[in-house]
This record gives C-alpha cells, structure tokens and sequence, in this order.
C-alpha cells in the first residue's frame, strides 16, 4: 500500500470494485483508463483497491475514460451492496 493511503470503507471498496469491473468489461489497463481519464495510473489503482475517496469530478473523469455514464457505475456500485466483500479464504 503506498505511503499515506488508507483503506477505506466498504463503500470504497465497492466502488473500486465496480471501477475495476467496468475497465475489465472494457479491456482496458489502468494505464489506458488513466490516459483516457487524465488520471495517473497509480491513482486508477487507489480507486479500485478502494485507498483513497475520489472527488465528484474525479468520478466524471473515470466514467468519461470508461465511456460509460456515471449512473452506470453508480448502479454496478449500488448491487454490490449484498456481494461479500471477501471471498471465502482456501485453506491449503
């Protein structure tokens, strides 16, 4: 985890989550969406590993890289509300 970030939320990681599963839909690296978004790509990694609190304008420019509008991440964001946030641990 890099110097000064925090884990946050559930809500966070659910929203890094939903980022995640949109970029992936798409193909894309976290590198291309941070391109398309005029993000760093090590910040697009924060948002998915649910690190930092990204602004309102912030979310824009995600869903602007995505092609995507905000709704949609929003509603992704909102069904994962009854998805586990950790899977199961394997024992070996």
């Amino acid at each position: 985890m890099a110097m000064g970030a925090v884990v946050q939320s559930s809500e966070h990681i659910r929203l890094g989550r939903a980022v995640r599963e949109l970029r992936a839909r798409r193909g894309l690296s976290q590198e291309e969406l941070g391109f398309r978004s005029g993000l760093h790509r090590n910040y697009v990694g924060a948002i998915e590993r649910g690190e930092i609190n990204p602004t309102f304008r912030v979310l824009l420019k995600v869903t602007e890289g995505l092609d995507v509008p905000l709704s949609e991440l929003i509603e992704l964001w909102e069904r994962r509300v009854t998805d586990p946030l950790q899977p199961p641990k394997r024992r070996a």
